[in-house]
């Protein structure tokens, strides 16, 4: 087994081609979470992974083994569910609601510009329906927030030293099939 006990937020100040000669592995939010885990990489090698306490991985963390390889941690896809704003009956602040009410709940919660995601919930989802919002489970990786304490912001890794107006949506970004689940909608 190969100990691994460094870890690179966003692989910063890696060269490009060390990331790419880099193995990687893909683990669940639950196993993001934990600081002491063991992983197989796509390498087949096995990972004793050992950080501080408290350290939390996240999509294109870079960890650092003990012989000096490189592992690029990737967001496996996982059970979620996406929350939209319906667009027959919705209003712009249908979001930002939901994400105060899931939030007072102290719910893991990845904000999107245009859906919401958290781990799936009936109790949840029902109060979530009943909001007039589009509720779907979908396959998809997830990468909740940090929290405003937790020295990263919007916890996406995603530093603000290049250039773009905030105005304006991120391009290119997909996040999925729009599923239109009406289903328990109760549209009155």
């Amino acid at each position: 087994m190969i100990t691994v006990n460094k870890l690179v937020p966003q692989g910063r100040g890696l060269a490009p081609v060390l990331l790419r000669r880099g193995t990687r592995i893909e683990l669940g939010w639950d196993e993001r979470q934990k600081s002491r885990l063991e992983a197989t990489d796509s390498a087949d090698r096995r990972l004793g992974i050992f950080l501080p306490r408290g350290s939390v991985l996240r999509g294109g963390d870079v960890l650092v083994a003990e012989d000096g390889s490189l592992v690029c941690v990737q967001a496996a896809a996982q059970p979620v569910m996406v929350v939209r704003a319906c667009p027959a009956h919705g209003t712009p602040l249908d979001l930002p609601r939901a994400a105060y009410h899931l939030g007072n709940r102290h719910v893991a919660l990845e904000v999107q510009a245009d859906h919401l995601k958290l781990e799936p919930d009936h109790v949840l989802a029902g109060m979530l329906r009943s909001q007039h919002l589009i509720v779907s489970t979908e396959q998809l990786p997830f990468e909740p927030e940090s929290g405003a304490y937790a020295g990263g912001g919007h916890g996406h890794g995603h530093g603000h030293e290049h250039g773009h107006d905030h105005g304006q949506a991120h391009a290119g970004h997909d996040h999925g099939a729009d599923h239109d689940d009406h289903a328990g909608h109760g549209h009155g």
